[in-house]
């Protein structure tokens, strides 16, 4: 089987616009996230969903793998994105509810800031910044998925892979996208000019959510946004909530540009890999587009994203560059514990989802 990506052009199927609706509503995990969407079902009970989430806040052993807390946060970010099935769409602005949000936020930072090893500072200027950057992302030594899922991964974890995929990259780019408004100069046309190939430069159907919709559909798998959250632990959970976390705050626009970076300059050669796993299993260019895609569209977004967004921000506002390192820490924690899980539960021979996993129907 051939390792090399094929040829880029578009596939024909490509070019079908996809249409997201909103997701449905979960399933409860724990009392927090069961007060919550009881909330969000009938429009009231804000109240007791608040001190259900200031009870379980200081009684959590880990925050960051809290299938409770981190469902109610990934719901209460939803609002704010595509929206909940049946939700009344004025609850994103409800008082009680950004309250108890502003709650579990505060004890999330702590706990993001607490497990994040804060790099060495170098000087605040573009160069040194995007040094900085690529010294930081070349440490990362944890287990290599892609690597496993190019030589090993089987039919089944292919499915799994991209079920937990799924959560973020269904809605890839819109995270970051909150930052555009609130930069200016180098940094905001570096960041306009990577979004602009993340949504297919005026393509919809080359956006990359919908390229990866097409995975999944190549896949046998529903590509309906939220189809699989029930399935998903919270460190998958984790990972797209710290995104929005960061994007969704003004004072942390540093860390969104650090998070942005760390994720651009750790994908090529994963994305490369995950198509060699994908052309392995016998998936076709139906399938491998999304990976074959990112693997020179990250080579460059990789270099302004390390130059003229993150070294851009800081030399333009140097009091900015502990957030900018604390955020591209922060994406190397949270998704390589995302990696970690995924990579220990297929090595001990289980899954990684919560729930079985359908069948997938052929495509």
């Amino acid at each position: 089987m051939a390792d090399a990506p094929p040829s880029l052009d578009t596939p024909a199927s490509f070019d079908t616009p996809v249409v997201q609706r909103p997701m449905p509503l979960p399933t409860a995990r724990g009392p927090v996230s069961a007060a919550l969407l009881s909330a969000l079902a009938d429009g009231g009970g804000a109240d007791v969903f608040a001190a259900e989430a200031v009870r379980a806040l200081p009684a959590t052993e880990d925050l960051l793998t809290d299938d409770d807390l981190q469902l109610s946060l990934f719901c209460l970010y939803e609002l704010h994105y595509g929206g909940i099935d049946g939700v009344d769409e004025s609850l994103e602005w409800d008082p009680a509810l950004l309250g108890a949000r502003n709650e579990i936020e505060a004890a999330f930072e702590s706990a993001l800031r607490g497990a994040v090893h804060q790099p060495e500072r170098p000087e605040p200027t573009r160069s040194a910044v995007a040094q900085r950057l690529f010294e930081l992302t070349a440490e990362d030594q944890g287990p290599s998925l892609s690597r496993f899922f190019a030589k090993q991964a089987t039919l089944e974890q292919l499915h799994e892979f991209l079920v937990q995929r799924s959560i973020y990259t269904l809605k890839e780019a819109d995270p970051h996208s909150w930052a555009i408004p609130r930069l200016t100069g180098r940094a905001k046309a570096a960041l306009v000019e990577i979004q602009n190939d993340e949504y297919g430069e005026g393509r919809p159907g080359r956006m990359h959510s919908a390229i990866f919709a097409g995975t999944m559909r190549a896949a046998g798998l529903d590509a309906s946004y939220g189809r699989y959250v029930d399935l998903v632990p919270a460190v998958t959970l984790t990972s797209l909530n710290t995104m929005s976390f960061f994007g969704l705050h003004r004072r942390l626009r540093g860390a969104v540009v650090g998070h942005l970076a760390a994720f651009e300059m750790t994908s090529s050669i994963p994305n490369r890999l995950y198509g060699n796993g994908f052309r392995r299993l016998g998936f076709d260019r139906e399938a491998t587009w999304y990976f074959d895609e990112h693997v020179e569209a990250d080579a460059v977004h990789e270099q302004v994203a390390a130059h003229d967004l993150a070294g851009g921000l800081v030399e333009a506002s140097p009091e900015l560059l502990d957030d900018v390192l604390f955020g591209a820490a922060a994406c190397l924690s949270v998704d390589g514990a995302m990696a970690r899980h995924m990579f220990d539960a297929w090595t001990a021979g289980r899954s990684s989802l919560r729930q079985p996993l359908p069948e997938p129907q052929p495509a």
